[in-house]
Formats: structure tokens, sequence, C-alpha cells
């Protein structure tokens, strides 16, 4: 039996493609796995608070030597991690913005990359300082984009600072098991959004078949 958390970053609800066949995809995972549990968090609808000075001091001092003002700052972070560390699976659905993530799910990132709790930090003068610690989990990433031609080798491929970034940082963490959906050409409608649509669909049965 595996835990999944599920995570919405869009801020749009029923137009939102990501959260659609995110929703799509929880629910084929609970028919083909349904001992399974999920935990579901809206950061799309429910943002989390960019990290300021305070919580840099808290994610940075030792647990004994924390202040109650720097433990309060961190709170959130410890049940952000806490929840993302329980997981075995994760489906996330992160349109793109600018050729990048929103706004939302970069606040969430820097919530849970910690010191110590996703990362180890072991300076020894090598250029590997740092350890993964998110280690053995499963990533699925659902995106939906305006246009389309950011693949590898697509007119847009230097553009897309969307897919390398989430690949790098989830990496850094430990989680180099993700697989990609996308939605493509919401910006054109018509056709070539219907048949993105449908190719998502077809790649998640796929997926959750495998």
């Amino acid at each position: 039996m595996a835990h999944v958390l599920h995570l919405d970053s869009s801020p749009r609800s029923e137009r939102s493609h990501s959260r659609r066949m995110t929703r799509e995809f929880v629910e084929q995972w609970k028919q083909a796995h349904p001992k399974d549990t999920v935990t579901y968090r809206d950061i799309g609808h429910h943002p989390v608070p960019y990290i300021d000075e305070l919580w840099i001091a808290a994610a940075f001092t030792s647990p004994e030597q924390r202040t109650p003002e720097q433990w309060e700052a961190i709170r959130l972070s410890d049940q952000l991690v806490d929840e993302f560390l329980a997981a075995d699976v994760y489906v996330i659905g992160v349109p793109m913005y600018n050729f990048s993530v929103p706004g939302a799910f970069k606040s969430y990132i820097d919530q849970i990359v910690r010191i110590g709790r996703t990362v180890a930090f072991e300076p020894n003068g090598s250029a590997n300082a740092y350890k993964p610690l998110v280690l053995g989990k499963k990533m699925f990433v659902v995106e939906a984009r305006g246009d389309s031609g950011f693949q590898p080798g697509g007119i847009y491929e230097k553009m897309n600072h969307h897919d390398p970034y989430l690949v790098t940082v989830f990496g850094f963490m430990g989680i180099t098991d993700i697989s990609f959906i996308h939605v493509e050409n919401d910006e054109y409608g018509g056709q070539k959004l219907v048949e993105s649509i449908a190719a998502a669909r077809t790649k998640i049965s796929e997926l959750i078949a495998a």
C-alpha cells in the first residue's frame, strides 16, 4: 500500500486543464490501487507564504537553539515537509507560466527544500557537499501549456524553464523518477487542444497501467 500526495498549483478552477488531469489521474490510480491513500493540497487556491528573514534564520538554526518566534516561523514548513516525506507517489499539477512554474508553486518549493530535512549538507572540501534525502519516490507531473513546441527539438525548447527546473529541484532532493504529462495549445483551443487533452489522457492510462 502506497501513499499519494496530490498537489494542484493552478489559480484557475474548472477552467484549469492541469487540475482536471490530476483529478482524472488520481481517480484512475485509486481504481488501480484501491488500498492506496491520498492526501490533497491545493496551493493554487491556498498558496503558502513566501519565505522571509525569520524563516531563513529558523531553517539554519539548530532545533535546540531556535527561539519561539523561529519555531513559529518554520511551523508550516515543517508540516509541509512532513507531508511531503510521508508520500510514496506524487501527482502534481503545475501549469507553465511565462516559461516556468507559477509563483505559488515556487513558494511551495522554497518551503520544502530544507537542509537537514530533504537535503543534507556535508561540507568536506569536495564538489559534492549536498546529499539527497528523499529517495525511492515516484513523481507524475501534469503540465498545461498555452502553446506547443517546448519539447526537446521543438521551436521553443530553449524557452522551457519549467520541466528542467522541476527535474533539477526534485532531483536535488533525490526524486529522479519523474514522468511528465503535457496538455498543450490552450491558447489555440479547438481541435489542437482537443487532441492534446486526448493524448494526455492516453498517457495517463499508460503510465498507471505500467
